[in-house]
């Protein structure tokens, strides 16, 4: 018998009440709930030690994903909201020293977004510590059972993608 966990006590207590319940199904999907909460609290204290709001932070992570730089347009796609929203957290990161508006190399009607030294340190930091807790974590699987995990949460993922 394996060590029990928070979840299996879950299961013990539903069985009764649901006799059809399928103990592996629901093992799975409540510890990735338990998964999920616990790496956004990772999340939350981490940007709170580096004093870097959520908005700030996701905004500095596109811009990253962009190789450091990228027209507001990208990053109001990128971040799934309105570009209206994109230029007032531009103007904050900016106020903090994270960015700076550049003209475009594509065209010189438009104004880019380009992550400063302080910016990319400031994304750095909190990555390193998210990745860290991530990797603690995940560290208790050998490299083929990690690969094999992602394997299998890329299945249900493509089914829950799917319209």
């Amino acid at each position: 018998m394996t060590d029990r966990d928070r979840t299996d006590a879950h299961i013990d207590r539903w069985l009764p009440v649901l006799p059809d319940l399928d103990a592996d199904v629901e093992g799975s999907v409540v510890r990735m709930l338990h998964l999920t909460r616990h790496l956004r609290a990772v999340k939350e204290r981490v940007l709170a030690d580096h004093d870097l709001p959520a908005h700030e932070y996701d905004t500095l992570h596109a811009l990253a994903g962009r190789g450091g730089r990228a027209a507001p347009s990208e990053l109001a796609d990128d971040l799934r909201m309105a570009p209206a929203s994109v230029t007032a957290r531009v103007d904050a990161l900016l106020r903090r020293g994270h960015v700076r508006r550049i003209p475009s190399t594509v065209d010189r009607r438009r104004i880019d977004v380009e992550l400063t030294d302080a910016g990319w340190d400031a994304w750095r930091a909190a990555m390193q510590v998210q990745g860290d807790e991530e990797h603690r974590l995940l560290g208790v699987l050998d490299p083929e059972e990690r690969r094999q995990l992602a394997d299998l949460l890329r299945r249900v993922m493509l089914l829950a993608e799917r319209p």
